[in-house]
């Protein structure tokens, strides 16, 4: 692509490198924000830059917070003794638009992953452990994808936590095996989160 510009190819590289972005949709977006006025696109800049200087991730749950503890964590009204295994923040949104689950989250950072380098020690394992072990606790759902490593990473978090004697559940397989949680659709999720079911039935005895 030849650009009359330099300051415009070095826009559109820097778009290009976002998931999803080609380089024809990156000169696209930054065209876009040069017919926009001054103002609107310094106040789109800075809010990536305060975003990324600022954001915090929550000290118990490992969610993107603005605070030490994220407003799920501190709201009254959620049940704490419920904690929700999920893969990232994305996920923690995508359970939250169902409006089926009132209990809190542990959000794991990924999902391991040998292939990609990524073990247990790679994620926030050892911090859900030590919140079970001191923290009240009833239930843990787990809720991931239905990949190769999401399986994985269920069957890990199971040996780590069965001993506890708390009721692990995984979310029922309306998600296709190979589906992301976060493209699935509300309802197809939501019931998947009330008829969960204990995960040790899963397992080949």
């Amino acid at each position: 692509m030849n650009f009359s510009s330099k300051l415009l190819e070095d826009a559109v590289n820097e778009f290009s490198k976002l998931p999803g972005v080609g380089q024809k949709t990156a000169l696209r977006l930054v065209l876009h924000l040069l017919n926009k006025e001054e103002q609107e696109v310094s106040n789109f800049g800075n809010s990536i830059i305060k975003l990324r200087q600022e954001i915090r991730h929550c000290a118990v749950c490992h969610n993107i917070s603005d605070h030490l503890h994220c407003e799920i964590c501190t709201a009254n009204k959620r049940d704490k003794e419920v904690i929700c295994v999920v893969e990232d923040t994305r996920d923690v949104m995508a359970v939250e638009n169902t409006s089926q689950y009132f209990g809190v989250y542990h959000v794991l950072g990924g999902l391991i992953s040998p292939m990609d380098g990524i073990g247990p020690a790679d994620l926030f394992i050892d911090s859900l452990v030590q919140r079970v072990a001191t923290s009240p606790v009833k239930e843990i759902i787990l809720a991931l994808s239905a990949t190769m490593e999401g399986d994985t990473t269920l069957f890990y978090l199971y040996k780590r936590l069965k001993d506890f004697q708390i009721p692990i559940t995984a979310i029922a397989r309306g998600i296709a095996f190979g589906g992301e949680l976060e493209y699935a659709d509300e309802i197809t999720l939501g019931r998947s989160i009330i008829t969960r079911v204990p995960y040790e039935n899963s397992l080949i005895k």
